[in-house]
């Protein structure tokens, strides 16, 4: 089996692109590019802006500029699975993150803190079970 770029999915004719919506394409790039370590493509009169891993082997995010703010819990969040789990919320939040976790959450070996975006999207970063550290 050969393996292609991750931003394809188990088929060979569908790509995986994650849409976040959020108010600001400047502000929202400018963040999730540094969260991620991802380049935003350039801004566009459009409501879209496009992020990917610099190799572009990865899963796109791409950014939906919506006029009204985000009013519910989120269906689906991202995951960001970190070996130092203290240090990664002390970066994100020096990055505008703001934590909605008062104290970190256990569970089954795992250890995570919800954080969420300028426009309020939840984000979980997570430290996996010290058998399942993950690079």
């Amino acid at each position: 089996m050969t393996e292609g770029p991750a931003r394809f999915g188990g088929r060979h004719d569908v790509v995986l692109a994650v849409v976040l919506d959020c108010a600001d394409l400047d502000r929202a790039g400018t963040f999730w590019s540094q969260v991620l370590g991802y380049v935003a493509g350039p801004l566009s009169p459009g409501r879209y802006r496009r992020l990917l891993p610099a190799d572009g082997n990865g899963v796109e995010l791409l950014l939906q500029r919506v006029p009204e703010p985000k009013a519910q819990k989120n269906r689906m969040h991202l995951d960001l699975r970190v070996p130092d789990l203290e240090a990664e919320v002390t970066r994100l939040m020096s990055l505008g993150a703001r934590r909605i976790t008062e104290t970190c959450i256990e569970e089954d070996g795992w250890a995570w803190h919800v954080l969420a975006d300028h426009d309020g999207n939840e984000f979980c970063v997570l430290r996996p079970p010290a058998a399942r550290v993950e690079n």
